[in-house]
Order: C-alpha cells, then sequence, then structure tokens
C-alpha cells in the first residue's frame, strides 16, 4: 500500500533548520502511526484529462473576462462610454463595431484587444464543445448528470464541479467539503472570546468560484422550471428529493440573511457554503448506489444546458 501526502500538509517545527532522509522518513512514520497525515486522491490518466480540459476553459474565460476589462479601460480614458443597459450583446458588439477613435495608433490597440476577446470566446465555445464530447466516454458522467438537478447547475458547472473533487467518498461529512474549497470562516478564539473572520479561501478555487456563481441563482423562490423537470428526466428520487431541499432551504436562507441586514455579497458566500452540504450529498448518493446514468450520454444528449 502506497499512500501520498502533499509537503505542504506535514506539519513542521519553525526552528526546525536540519532535514535529512533519515530524519524526514522518522518523521513521516511517526506521523503515519498518528493518524495526523491528510492522504492526497492520485486521478486516474482520463479523470487528470478531463480536469486539464477544465482548466483550459478556465483560463480561456480568464483571459476573456481581463481582455473586456481592458478594452472598455481604453474607452473610458478616450471618452467614449458605452451608454446601454448591458454590456457584451449583440448590440454592444454592434456598438463596437461602428467605432473609430480619433488616432490611428489607439485604433489599432483597439482593434488588437477587440480581437483578443473574439479569439478567447471562440477558444471557449471549442472547449466546451470537447467537454460534451468527452463526457459520454467518462465513468464520472453519471454524477454530472445528477448535480445538473440543482438549481443553477448546468452542464459546464457539474463537469467543473466533478472534475475538481472526482470522489465524494473521501469527504466523510458536508463540513469537510466545505473546508476543502475554503468555504468556511477563519477563526481565532481563545477561551471565552470567539472571533471569526472571512472565509479561508484555502484549497480548490475553482470549485470555490462555481459554487458562489451558482449560489446566486437561489435568490429567486423555489421552482421547478420546465428546464430543470427536463434535467430530471430519470434521475432517481432521492436525488431529486435533494436538490428540491436544496431551492427550499438556500433560499429560506438567502432571505433570513438579507432581513438581517446582511451584505449580498457575504449572504451568497454563506448559501453557497450550503450548497457545497447539497452537491456532497448528490455526489455520495450517486457513487455508494452504483447509479449509471438514467441512460447512456450521447454527444447530443450532452450538448443540451
Amino acid at each position: 500500500l502506497c499512500e501520498v501526502v502533499a509537503p505542504s500538509s506535514i506539519p513542521r517545527a519553525p526552528g526546525q533548520r536540519i532535514k535529512t532522509d533519515r530524519r524526514d522518513a522518522l518523521l513521516l512514520a511517526r506521523m503515519a502511526r498518528a493518524g495526523e497525515l491528510a492522504v492526497v486522491r492520485v486521478p486516474d490518466e482520463v479523470d487528470e484529462a478531463v480536469r486539464d480540459l477544465v482548466r483550459a476553459r478556465e483560463d480561456a474565460v480568464r483571459e476573456q473576462r481581463n481582455g473586456r476589462h481592458r478594452l472598455k479601460a481604453l474607452l473610458l480614458r478616450n471618452g467614449t462610454p458605452y451608454s446601454g443597459k448591458s454590456s457584451w450583446t449583440a448590440a454592444h458588439l454592434r456598438w463596437l463595431s461602428g467605432i473609430k477613435l480619433p488616432h490611428s495608433a489607439q485604433q489599432i490597440a483597439f482593434q488588437e484587444y477587440l480581437h483578443m476577446i473574439t479569439e478567447a470566446t471562440a477558444r471557449i465555445a471549442r472547449l466546451e464543445q470537447a467537454l460534451r464530447e468527452a463526457l459520454p466516454e467518462w465513468h464520472l458522467a453519471p454524477v454530472v448528470q445528477a448535480l445538473q438537478a440543482l438549481r443553477g447547475v448546468q452542464l459546464i458547472a457539474a463537469i467543473t464541479l466533478v472534475a475538481e473533487l472526482q470522489d465524494f467518498l473521501r469527504f466523510e461529512s458536508p463540513r469537510q467539503l466545505m473546508a476543502y474549497v475554503g468555504l468556511v470562516p477563519g477563526e481565532h478564539s481563545s477561551g471565552p472570546k470567539r472571533r471569526q473572520g472571512s472565509i479561508t479561501e484555502a484549497g480548490n478555487g475553482a470549485v470555490r468560484r462555481m459554487l458562489v456563481e451558482v449560489a446566486w441563482h437561489y435568490q429567486a423562490g423555489p421552482r421547478v422550471s420546465p428546464i430543470i423537470a427536463k434535467r430530471h428526466d430519470g434521475l432517481p428520487t432521492a436525488i431529486t428529493d435533494i436538490a428540491w431541499k436544496a431551492q427550499t432551504r438556500l433560499n429560506s436562507k438567502f432571505k433570513r440573511l438579507l432581513v438581517r441586514r446582511v451584505m449580498k455579497t457575504k449572504a451568497v458566500v454563506a448559501v453557497a457554503r450550503e450548497l457545497a452540504g447539497f452537491v456532497w450529498a448528490i455526489g455520495r448518493e450517486v457513487q455508494t448506489s452504483g447509479w449509471r446514468g438514467a441512460a447512456d450520454i450521447t454527444p447530443a444528449q450532452a450538448v443540451a444546458p
């Protein structure tokens, strides 16, 4: 039996300045016997390949967002702000196509920024299509299908969550998953005083960002829309019950926090923390029950949002 441990998670005394292989071996043996080493799950080749594809898409999204910010900053510096309601819509793109700046150097910079955004958008579309095509052959496809029962979790969000977490059975409780993605508050307490601060932001940032994005959908009242009902087709009752419980509980929590005049951004993070628990419950349900999906997932079905 071989267990892999992250070196960064091995406790080390601050005054320890001598490092040898013998000392390291003795230290690891003592900590392994005491159960103080956190074992890292090693993904297989297919899981790692899908995760690489997911992270490539995240990089493309980041480049697109940065390019948009730079382009809008350039226009703002030149006194050409957009007066419409929403940016990057069809109307906004038509407005951009008609912009002519006073100097040719500025126009070249503007066109290069616009070209970078167009390229990043096309790259995101290609990577998302590659994810849809890889999904039917992935052994974790049933978990992806089940997570889409949750409100706000469509195909790309579900693939991202599963590709980063993969094995839900390694988390013994939902609190472990919440801590793993850095959504629990930091704490510095001593004696009768208890001080909690902002979230730790430790662990997997991709899952944390995705959960926060999804949490915004729980502002609206509980409702199974036709799109969600279509995603529920063929799913076990246990999974759809968890998804409905998530809607009622998270919406209620959102309302309670807003009534207490909590900042909306903080309320969203609190909802995302509880949402991680429902993601954990659905992932465990699929992986413990051995459910293999409502049907074989074809590329045509994977194209659906």
